[in-house]
Formats: structure tokens, sequence, C-alpha cells
């Protein structure tokens, strides 16, 4: 849970502001939209082997170049 205090003569803005960097670097909102819907473990295993593919071709296109 992401929690901010009000400092002496800070204004709201400055405070959202640190309150949304706090939420960006803790990794919420990355997590709910991860969470959003159900997927199942075999799903999981092809998404992440479509990612690895991805990432080899990317850094074999890299050294090439």
């Amino acid at each position: 849970m992401a929690t901010v205090t009000l400092r002496p003569n800070e204004s709201q803005d400055q405070l959202m502001k640190r309150f949304r960097k706090k939420v960006a670097k803790s990794g919420i909102l990355s997590t709910v939209r991860r969470k959003r819907w159900f997927v199942s473990k075999s799903e999981l295993r092809r998404i992440s082997k479509k990612k690895s593919i991805r990432r080899i071709k990317r850094r074999q296109t890299s050294d090439m170049e």
C-alpha cells in the first residue's frame, strides 16, 4: 500500500505527484492490470515462451549491427 503524508508548506499538486511516483515505483498498477483476468498456467507458459523468443530475436538483431 503506497502512502504519503503531507509535508509542511506542500501543495496538493506536489503531494499527488509524489503519490503517483510512489505507486508507479511499487508496481501496483502493473500487478492490477495483470490480475484483471484469470490466465491459466498453460496460457502463462505460452505467453512467456513468446516473450523469450521475441527477446532472443531482438538481441540477435542488435548484435548484427
